[in-house]
């Protein structure tokens, strides 16, 4: 039986990073998953009361575009996204390229075969910004999301922290992810569950 449920993002987070590798490796082999990739801006929600909304100030600008091309990839190449999803996310930890440089997220476009003329056209009309923006509040609005990775699931939501990639068993991964959407959907009384140290 086919699981459905969404999982929020930000190519800042690495553990975000951690659980959407996951994800990409289970798909990849065969996971019965419909996954829904809801983008949270964590420059957002951090954001003071008095402040001007992350969408609407031009500072943030540089700090929104990566996400952006995710967006818009998404919505526009989904046969692209597992490719630069995991990409962005690898520049971003692994590369130490500055996914906020327009350079830097055309040659990431480019290596994955996608036409970054067209994803940038579709940033510049507007579009990704207000996909964006409705993403993230129906996700503060509607499930109280603070941060990603946070799993939605049958009316839950919960935030976690995966610390371990994927392994080369795509086995693992799937394993991983259908723990977390036990925990998710099976014991909403598990508020919190954090090891204190974390073995290295």
């Amino acid at each position: 039986m086919t699981r459905s449920f969404a999982v929020t993002w930000d190519y800042r987070c690495p553990f975000a990073r951690n659980a959407h590798e996951h994800l990409l490796v289970g798909l990849a082999a065969g996971a019965e998953w419909h996954v829904e990739f809801v983008p949270f801006s964590l420059n957002q929600i951090h954001v003071e009361e008095s402040q001007p909304a992350v969408w609407e100030n031009p500072e943030h600008e540089a700090g929104l575009l990566a996400m952006q091309v995710g967006i818009s990839v998404r919505d526009n190449f989904p046969a692209a996204f597992p490719a630069v999803h995991r990409a962005l996310f690898l520049a971003r930890h692994d590369e130490g390229r500055d996914i906020r440089d327009d350079a830097v997220l055309r040659a990431i476009l480019k290596e994955q075969d996608v036409d970054a003329d067209a994803v940038f056209a579709d940033i510049a009309g507007g579009r990704t910004m207000q996909v964006f923006e409705k993403a993230h509040e129906r996700a503060v609005d509607e499930h109280g999301v603070f941060g990603v990775p946070t799993f939605i699931a049958d009316g839950q939501a919960v935030f976690v922290r995966v610390m371990h990639g994927p392994s080369d068993d795509p086995q693992d991964s799937i394993t991983t992810i259908e723990r977390l959407l036990d925990l998710t959907t099976g014991w909403p009384d598990l508020n919190e569950f954090k090891h204190t140290r974390i073995p290295r």
